[in-house]
């Protein structure tokens, strides 16, 4: 089913609710989380650890279902699909870089990047896999095995691997959390070169600070509330608000009456 969203939506969250557990058990990952966000954009989500960060990643990329509320991705409801139309819908639209990365060892370079074109049946485009790969610095690496590359070189093949299909939307979970400071800068420029030279849309997951100030926008997430944005960050700035969510969260509980 396809419901359209307003004009240059790619990403729009209504209400969305995520429950673990039941009873005495029952932990409210999500509660209740809106937020819209315009094509083309670049969007850093923060929050302490458990605040629902990865969760609300799961659920806007169709990875995770949410327990209610509504999730549009480029302007189509990813509700009423089964899982076959569900994940024919991920490889078409949508592009998620793993923290883990989840690059197969025995293949290459450029096998890794276009296996999921083969597993979604499309035509490889050999070409635009070896320039996109160039396009992230590896044009020299294609047929190098996993093991052979830096901890930077692998998360540049996931994120070539995310670009291939031309999905509009692009998810990333703390894609810089396990590399030098010189490897994470290069990975969130390819992100903005992204965002910037190709119009798509990505919404990436951190806790650095520093990662969060390359974003458009940061939303602030704590105990699965929305607890506050900010546009134009800097590292500071960004600090500054981390220091508060508390805070805020006790404003939005006290604001929804839960």
């Amino acid at each position: 089913m396809t419901v359209r969203t307003a004009a240059g939506e790619a990403l729009r969250l209504e209400n969305v609710r995520k429950v673990h557990g039941t009873g005495d058990g029952k932990v409210d990952a999500l509660a209740g989380v809106s937020v819209a966000l315009p094509a083309g954009s670049f969007t850093a989500v923060m929050g302490p650890s458990g605040s629902g960060k990865s969760t609300l990643l799961q659920c806007a990329a169709g990875l995770d279902t949410p327990t209610g509320g509504r999730v549009f991705v480029d302007g189509a409801e990813l509700a009423g699909r089964n899982e076959a139309a569900l994940t024919r819908f991920r490889r078409s639209r949508i592009g998620f870089v793993f923290q883990q990365l989840n690059l197969l060892p025995t293949l290459d370079v450029l096998q890794n990047v276009t296996l999921p074109l083969k597993l979604a049946g499309r035509r490889v485009d050999t070409a635009h896999a070896v320039e996109t790969l160039r396009r992230v610095g590896l044009g020299d690496r294609l047929h190098r095995m996993p093991a052979e590359l830096s901890g930077g070189q692998r998360q540049r093949v996931a994120i070539a691997r995310a670009l291939v299909a031309r999905p509009p939307v692009l998810f990333a979970d703390e894609p810089t959390g396990a590399l030098d400071t010189r490897s994470a800068r290069e990975v969130l420029g390819l992100l903005r070169e992204t965002v910037r030279a190709h119009g798509r849309t990505v919404v990436m997951v951190t806790h650095d600070p520093v990662a969060a100030a390359h974003a458009d926008a940061v939303l602030f997430l704590a105990d699965g509330r929305l607890v506050g944005r900010l546009a134009a960050p800097t590292a500071e700035a960004v600090a500054e608000r981390m220091t508060h969510l508390g805070d805020d969260a006790e404003v939005q509980r006290a604001r929804t009456g839960a």
